[in-house]
């Protein structure tokens, strides 16, 4: 069937890595439900183990009980023209009011901003991985990894909870494949302070939200004694452009992130090496973050 399944050992138990075209993650909200065009997903049933100790006269033995306790997992997806709004507004759980763009027909950009995991949107998941559907409902992002790569589409991790347990999906009409071209991190722009800096390789935003949120970046970047990357960052602007010419408005194929107030946390650069010396940098972000989005029409988000 084209699938391919990928055991590996996560620290805390065995996880299937699935990919392939014949399987397919479809994300439902209040007004939307597209198939997302993942290229890996590990959803499953999250397990407890509820244990009784051996008792203190008995033959040493201890029994446990498996049980199901919601959902656990992953979802890990290349950004579209068509599902970059709807992912990152999951990914930082909340949207203001969309704002129309002058000189344009119908355009509208939307300002994200982050939030904990208790103050987010729920949605629901269905997995349909050929010989079994299944639905997970009440789901939830618990953190976020946006990787920007050089040569590489971008991509986005959602690690996805719930309490829910799964149950069988009924219903057995397909749902679209949302398509469209994908952001390319070869045509991303990064502003340090309002410099550009053509040094940075690649840039991976890692973020959690249980308990409150907090938020890591690790930046790649080639070695420039005459541009090195400053220790403390009072603002970062991320945008990424699609490159295609027939889209109407320029706008459209963009999504914009800036970050506040990024502290250095470690140089992780291996300087022993004779090649090119890509070396990442660490930054704890203790100010705030924020994502524009642009979609045709005042549509709605959630």
């Amino acid at each position: 069937m084209g699938i391919d399944f990928i055991v590996t050992d996560n620290g805390g138990g065995n996880e299937m890595k699935v990919q392939g075209c014949d399987c397919s993650i479809v994300i439902k909200t209040t007004h939307h439900e597209f198939d997302v065009p993942y290229s890996e997903e590990t959803i499953r049933e999250a397990v407890s183990v509820l244990q009784e100790e051996a008792a203190i006269e008995g033959n040493g033995v201890c029994k446990a009980i498996i049980k199901k306790s919601g959902v656990t997992g992953c979802v890990v997806t290349p950004l579209t023209i068509g599902t970059t709004p709807l992912l990152l507004y999951l990914a930082m759980g909340s949207a203001g009011l969309p704002v129309y763009v002058s000189e344009t027909k119908s355009l509208f950009r939307y300002s994200l901003n982050l939030l904990p995991l208790e103050d987010t949107d729920c949605f629901d998941l269905i997995q349909d991985r050929g010989m079994e559907r299944r639905v997970f409902e009440q789901c939830r992002v618990q953190g976020f990894e946006l990787r920007f790569e050089k040569e590489q589409a971008v991509k986005l991790k959602l690690d996805i909870c719930g309490e829910r347990s799964a149950h069988e999906y009924m219903y057995t009409d397909p749902v679209e494949r949302v398509s469209g071209e994908r952001f390319n991190s070869n045509y991303v722009e990064y502003r340090i302070n309002g410099l550009e800096y053509l040094s940075v390789y690649g840039l991976t935003i890692l973020v959690k939200k249980e308990g409150g949120t907090r938020t890591e970046i690790w930046i790649k970047r080639t070695l420039d004694k005459n541009k090195e990357l400053p220790a403390i960052i009072d603002d970062l602007v991320i945008t990424a452009r699609l490159m295609r010419d027939k889209y109407e408005y320029r706008h459209f194929g963009i999504f914009r992130i800036t970050l506040k107030r990024l502290v250095a946390v470690s140089d992780e650069t291996n300087v022993n090496n004779s090649d090119t010396v890509i070396g990442p940098y660490r930054y704890y972000v203790s100010g705030g973050i924020s994502t524009d989005v642009f979609t045709s029409g005042e549509e709605i988000l959630s």
